[in-house]
């Protein structure tokens, strides 16, 4: 196996670990390809304050950085830094500290540290939606948002999901429905997509929302400007801001908007199907779930998902 010099290894260090990184564009998605640089940054920087060497990195370093990061972060953070360090070692072709033995161990005691369940987003159950949609302004806006909202809960979209819609993404049906295409999710790296089906009344809304936007525009919830439409996408954090603004349209106290996020309408969607009697095998295929136990998490709460 080839070995850097000294010089070499401090070359890269310096400037070539991020380049290295360019060779990932395409393979993963473009906010993790974010995250790793950012925790090998993080990494190093640790490293030089306290003299050690990261690249490569021993499995002492490894477990100690590792350690650090436990005290602000939840367990899960501390597990992304540490692929990020071994991306990175790999990449470099550098022996990677990774697999070791203690750093299992490690984590298993980050784990047991922090026993807190995962904070969960409030659904967006149908009491809310209704207010939510009812809420809306009558402008360009109001009647996308209505649209977003909407559509969102009957498809139980990821907020990735539902910004990253197409307008050739869905089809009128003969009953009055869509039929929709969600083409890549957190769970489907390759884009393989499922298919999905909204209310009448989502079709509706739709409908009257493209009829203003016009055609000519790709993403199916496109940003407005100067109360024109613009071929442009929504952004993640924007479905966010829109659900949070419409909870307080709705007359929801602050503190009360503060436990939704963009996941929300996903969340309440599931918890309604369970409380209208679907079994959770028919909400992980109507979700697209891989794993029963985030669905659990969310179901379990559905009974107190109502209002105040």
């Amino acid at each position: 196996m080839h070995h850097m010099s000294d010089k070499v290894l401090s070359d890269v260090i310096k400037h070539d670990w991020r380049t290295e990184f360019k060779r990932l564009e395409g393979a993963f998605a473009p906010a993790t390809l974010k995250a790793y640089l950012v925790d090998v940054g993080l990494f190093i920087d640790w490293c030089q304050r306290n003299d050690r060497s990261a690249l490569p990195a021993d499995v002492a370093t490894v477990c100690a950085f590792l350690e650090h990061q436990a005290a602000a972060l939840c367990p899960s953070s501390v597990r992304r830094r540490l692929y990020a360090i071994r991306k990175v070692h790999r990449l470099l072709r550098l022996p990677d500290p990774t697999h070791d033995e203690d750093i299992t161990i490690t984590l298993r005691r980050v784990r047991r540290l922090k026993l807190n369940r995962p904070k969960q987003a409030k659904g967006m159950t149908r009491e809310y939606l209704e207010r939510c949609i009812a809420a809306q302004a009558d402008d360009p806006w109001g009647m996308r948002n209505r649209a977003m909202i909407s559509l969102g809960y009957d498809l139980l979209t990821r907020r990735s999901e539902l910004v990253a819609l197409r307008t050739d993404d869905i089809e009128l049906r003969g009953d009055g429905t869509l039929r929709a295409i969600i083409r890549r999710g957190k769970a489907d790296p390759f884009g393989m997509g499922r298919i999905g089906f909204s209310s009448r009344r989502s079709a509706e809304l739709v409908g009257r929302w493209l009829a203003w936007r016009g055609e000519g525009i790709e993403p199916l919830f496109c940003g407005i400007y100067q109360g024109k439409p613009i071929n442009r996408p929504l952004g993640t954090t924007k479905v966010k801001l829109i659900i949070k603004e419409a909870l307080a349209a709705a007359g929801l106290p602050p503190e009360d908007v503060a436990a939704f996020s963009g996941h929300s309408l996903r969340v309440g969607a599931a918890q309604d199907l369970l409380c209208a009697g679907f079994d959770t095998a028919a909400i992980m295929r109507a979700g697209g779930w891989k794993s029963v136990n985030v669905l659990g998490r969310y179901l379990e709460m559905a009974e107190h998902n109502v209002w105040a």
